[in-house]
C-alpha cells in the first residue's frame, strides 16, 4: 500500500518522505520492524519511541511516522497526534475492517467481562450469528480463543484482530473498552453502534489523577456510538452520558430507569428478577449469584434491544447461560464441606460487591483471601484492606501481583485501613494464605479469593509465575 493511502484522514504537520513509497506494513515496537515497514515512533510514558528509530532504520523501516521532527536523516512524517494517527493509519492497513462489523463498547471499572460474554452468548443463541471477543479474559473469534495481554489491545493488534473477525465470517464484535484505550486512543476513529456503561468506581488514578478524569475518559464512548445504554442509578451517570450524541437507554434497580429489575431473588447459585421495559415484564434468571448480576443483565438486556432483540429472547436465552470464569466461580472441593469462590474483585467496589453478596448466603463465616495490585493505583488499598476487615469474619490479607513493589509494603498499605487486626491474618506468601484459609475453614463457611479471577499467573519481582488457583485448591486437597 502506498504511503499516501496509508495517511489517509490523518492530520500531517509535515511529510519529508516519498508519498508513493511502498509499504508492506506497520510496527511500533523497533524490534518486530520487517524491511519496507512504517515505523511508528510513539511518545510514551515508560519511554520515548523516537529513541529508537535508528534500530527500526537497520531493521529496514520504509518511513517514520512521528509527533516529533527525528534529529537523524531519515524519511519522515510528522503528524499532529501520534497515537491517533497510529490508529487511522492501522484501519486504512487492514481496510477498515470495524466497518464491516456490528461494533458494540462495553466500558466501567466492573462487570464489563461479564456484560461482553453474556451478551455474545445472546446473540450466538437467538441470532445464531459468529460473534468476536475483545476482553481481559480473552480474546474470541466464534470459539477459537486469541491470547490477549490487556483489556484493550494497540491500534495496529486490535484493527489485525477486526481484520481476523471479518475473515472469519464474524458479523458483531463485541469488545470491553478502557479508560486507557479511549484516553490514548487504541481505539481511535472507531465507531460503534451500540456503546454501554456499566459503573465508574475507583481505579487506574494512577493513571487519571482523579475520578473526574476517569470519568471523561469513560465518557468518550459516548461521542463515537450511534446508540447507547447506561446505569443510571451510577452517581457518575451525568457525567458519562452528558456529552452522548446518541439516544440512551437507562437502566436501573432501584426503579428509575427506561429498562428497570423489580422482584429481585439473590440466591446462592443465581439471581432471578422481573425486567421492566416500557408495558412489558419478562422474568429473568442466571446462574451467576449477587446483585451486581442483576445490574449487569439489565446491562446486556439493554445493549439487546439495542441490536433488536426482544426482552423475551434475550431472557430465554439467558436461562442457557454459564457462569463466567473467575467471576463467583465455585471450585469444586469433594470431600469437603466449606465452599471456595474465586473472583477477579480486585477494586474497593468490586470486593464489596462480592464480599456482600456473599455474606448474603453464607450460613457459616465468610474468610477473605486478598491483596493489591502493585505499580497500580496506591489510593484503594487502605480502602480494600477496610473493606475486606470490616465485611470478612476472617481476613487474609496476601499478595495479589506486587509486579516490581515490594510484596509487604503494598500488604503494609492495606493494613492501613484496618482498625482491629483481631480478625486478620497477614501471609504474604498467596499460596500458604490460600492453604491456611483452608486449615481453618469449617463446616458451612465460603473461602473468597479475590483479585485474581481468570488470571493462571503471578507477577513478583516483574517475573510472572504460574499460579492457577483452582489447580492449588485441588493440590492442597
Amino acid at each position: 500500500m502506498k504511503l499516501s493511502q496509508l495517511l489517509q484522514d490523518v492530520e500531517v504537520l509535515s511529510l519529508n518522505a516519498d508519498p508513493n513509497m511502498e509499504i508492506t506494513g506497520m510496527a511500533f515496537d523497533s524490534r518486530k520492524v520487517q524491511p519496507g515497514e512504517l515505523f511508528m515512533a510513539v511518545s510514551g510514558f515508560a519511554t520515548d519511541g523516537n529513541r529508537f528509530i535508528p534500530s527500526a532504520m537497520e531493521k529496514g523501516a520504509g518511513v517514520v511516522v512521528t509527533a516529533k521532527t527525528p534529529e537523524q536523516a531519515v524519511p519522515y512524517v510528522v503528524v499532529a497526534n501520534d497515537r491517533l494517527a497510529m490508529a487511522q493509519i492501522a484501519a486504512n492497513l487492514y481496510g477498515h475492517p470495524a466497518k464491516k462489523l456490528c461494533m458494540i463498547g462495553v466500558t466501567g471499572t466492573n462487570g464489563k467481562t461479564s456484560v461482553t460474554l453474556l451478551l455474545k452468548h445472546i446473540l450466538e443463541t437467538v441470532k445464531g450469528a459468529k460473534v468476536g471477543l475483545i476482553g481481559t479474559m480473552e480474546n474470541l473469534i466464534g470459539d477459537e480463543v486469541v491470547p490477549t495481554e490487556r483489556t484493550t489491545p494497540e491500534s495496529p493488534d486490535l484493527q489485525a484482530l477486526f481484520a481476523r473477525m471479518v475473515n472469519a465470517g464474524c458479523q458483531y464484535a463485541i469488545m470491553e473498552v478502557s479508560s486507557h484505550a479511549l484516553a490514548l486512543e487504541r481505539v481511535g476513529g472507531v465507531h460503534y453502534d451500540v456503546a454501554a456503561f456499566t459503573n465508574l468506581t475507583e481505579d487506574h488514578l494512577d493513571f487519571h489523577k482523579t475520578m473526574e478524569e476517569y470519568g471523561k475518559a469513560k465518557a468518550m464512548l459516548f461521542t463515537r456510538c450511534d446508540k447507547a445504554v447506561a446505569n443510571i442509578d451510577d452517581e457518575w451517570y451525568p457525567i458519562i452520558t452528558e456529552g452522548a450524541f446518541c439516544p440512551v437507554l437507562s437502566t436501573s434497580v432501584q426503579g428509575k430507569g427506561e429498562l428497570s429489575a423489580k422482584d429481585l431473588e439473590l440466591l446462592s447459585d443465581g439471581i432471578r428478577f422481573t425486567a421492566v421495559y416500557g408495558n412489558q415484564e419478562v422474568p429473568v434468571q442466571l446462574p451467576i449469584p449477587g446483585k451486581f448480576t442483576v445490574y449487569n443483565a439489565l446491562t446486556v438486556l439493554g445493549i439487546a434491544l439495542q441490536l433488536g432483540v426482544s426482552l423475551e429472547e434475550s431472557a430465554q436465552a439467558l436461562k442457557t447461560a454459564k457462569g463466567v470464569k473467575g467471576r463467583v466461580e465455585v471450585v469444586p472441593t469433594p470431600g469437603k464441606d466449606y465452599t471456595v469462590l474465586i473472583d477477579y474483585a480486585h477494586t474497593p467496589d468490586g470486593l464489596q460487591n462480592v464480599l456482600s453478596s456473599v455474606k448474603g448466603f453464607c450460613k457459616g463465616r465468610l474468610i477473605a483471601v486478598f491483596g493489591c495490585g502493585g505499580d497500580r493505583d496506591p489510593v484503594k488499598r487502605p480502602i480494600m484492606g477496610r473493606i475486606g476487615a470490616e465485611i470478612a469474619d476472617i481476613a487474609v490479607i496476601t499478595s495479589d501481583n506486587p509486579r516490581t513493589e515490594d510484596p509487604h509494603a503494598i500488604i503494609e498499605d492495606i493494613l492501613k485501613g484496618v482498625d482491629s487486626r483481631e480478625n486478620c491474618a497477614v501471609i504474604e506468601n498467596r499460596i500458604e494464605a490460600i492453604h491456611y484459609a483452608m486449615d481453618i475453614a469449617e463446616k458451612n463457611d465460603i473461602i473468597v479469593l479475590a483479585g485474581k479471577g481468570h488470571e493462571t499467573y503471578q507477577e513478583i519481582h516483574g517475573v510472572k509465575n504460574h499460579l492457577d488457583e483452582r489447580e492449588e485448591v485441588a493440590k492442597y486437597l
